[in-house]
């Protein structure tokens, strides 16, 4: 079956972090989000993909390629300019039109059962399938309303708590049939929540509500961006990881932790990485391929990308070091994230 996922974005809400690298390959637990997108739609037999592409369009083509060494077929789309999530979709017709297709946003970390919610998509005959999430706070989502049957009857976008008549909130992925482009216009920029689904509940169409019961995030924001990745090291969700599982996590190949290093919490540490005497690992600490962490460092709650190296006698709390950063010896930084390059640029000014 055909997928497609949107992959056109410049995730500006992760600035700095995607200065230098587009926001699918944003690395959760040592492998880029898009990659654990790929993994979800093969388990569940959606093989022949599509994946339109605006922002450092060729990191991802060097990355992915033609899908083979992820058990699928990629092809490309280049958006020379964004026309919004509907009319990316739009763009790849020729290729997804002639059956019942999957849209996944680039950005999610979910192990949603994709074959019941096509199932149950199939089942009641719907044009469009939404895939829903009980979420805490609703004035970050789209809120979704749904009638006795699971059809939605009306939208809240971003409303306030009090104001909210529903904690459902739209996913990004949705099953749709072929007939959906009869809906699209054929030019301009369109969006599903704002645009496109409204309209076809105007139009009395068939719009269902599928609820994830599973887990389900986005990497959207660097706050949400750390929180999906310390529930992989929390075993909330489960992911294809690099390394052989020990009593603290997972260890890469090539690895080296040295025994006097003191771990308090959950560690992912990539291939050739090292941690030198007297570092202390507190709550849940993920290192990248290729770094080094100096001597007598303290990495609490921190996410460190490839090719990085800390200094000795160096504190990081709470922080997102890009790859190829250098953090020198004898400095603190909390709440920061730095960016590829230059090393190391960063979000907030409170280092020491």
């Amino acid at each position: 079956m055909k997928a497609m996922v949107l992959a056109a974005g410049v995730g500006s809400r992760l600035d700095p972090l995607t200065n230098q690298l587009p926001k699918p390959l944003v690395p959760v637990a040592n492998r880029p989000v898009m990659e654990h997108i790929l993994n979800l739609l093969q388990k569940h037999g959606f093989n022949s993909i599509i994946s339109n592409l605006h922002y450092l369009p060729d990191k991802i083509k060097e990355y992915f390629g033609d899908g083979a060494n992820f058990g699928t077929s990629i092809e490309y789309y280049f958006e020379e300019a964004l026309s919004g999530d509907a009319g990316g979709v739009r763009a790849c017709r020729e290729f997804l039109q002639g059956d019942t297709f999957i849209v996944v946003m680039g950005d999610l970390l979910t192990d949603a059962n994709l074959t019941n919610i096509l199932q149950e998509h199939k089942e009641k005959k719907a044009l469009a399938t939404i895939a829903i999430k009980q979420v805490e706070d609703v004035s970050q989502f789209g809120v979704v309303l749904t009638d006795k049957n699971g059809f939605i009857t009306g939208f809240q976008e971003k409303p306030k708590p009090n104001e909210a008549l529903s904690n459902y909130a739209s996913t990004g992925i949705y099953i749709l049939e072929p007939e959906i482009f009869d809906y699209i216009p054929k030019q301009g920029d369109y969006f599903f929540g704002r645009q496109l689904f409204p309209s076809l509940l105007s139009l009395g169409k068939k719009v269902l509500a599928s609820e994830i019961t599973g887990y389900w995030s986005d990497v959207g924001t660097i706050s949400q961006y750390k929180l999906s990745n310390f529930d992989v090291l929390a075993g909330h969700m489960i992911v294809k990881a690099r390394g052989q599982s020990t009593k603290w996590g997972y260890l890469g190949d090539n690895a080296k932790v040295s025994d006097k290093a003191i771990i308090n919490g959950k560690l992912m540490i990539g291939i050739n990485s090292q941690i030198a005497d007297n570092v202390k690992i507190t709550g849940n600490v993920i290192i990248g391929d290729n770094c080094l962490v100096g001597e007598n460092t303290e990495l609490v709650n921190t996410i460190i990308w490839d090719n990085s190296k800390i200094g000795k006698n160096v504190s990081l709390i709470d922080c997102v070091v890009g790859a190829n950063c250098t953090v020198e010896s004898d400095t603190r930084y909390q709440a920061v994230a730095a960016v590829s390059w230059p090393p190391p640029v960063c979000s907030s000014s409170a280092n020491t």
